[in-house]
């Protein structure tokens, strides 16, 4: 059986990234460098949960003093 892909609204992609807001995200969108996003209309973005995770884990660092990409 596969499985259903989950669609979430800025609103529902903050709720899985502790201390996010949407204007981070916004701008985050901006800049290329938050997670993958859809936009099925002008006025319409959602992302897919498994990006958000992914660019989420991305980020991981073992030290304060690596460099961010």
């Amino acid at each position: 059986m596969e499985k259903t892909e989950k669609y979430l609204s800025p609103d529902q992609a903050c709720e899985l990234i502790p201390g996010m807001t949407r204007s981070n995200l916004a701008q985050l969108r901006f800049t290329g460098k938050g997670p993958k996003f859809l936009k099925p209309t002008p006025r319409t973005v959602v992302y897919r949960e498994r990006d958000v995770i992914e660019w989420l884990e991305a980020s991981e660092r073992t030290s304060t003093a690596e460099v961010s990409a």
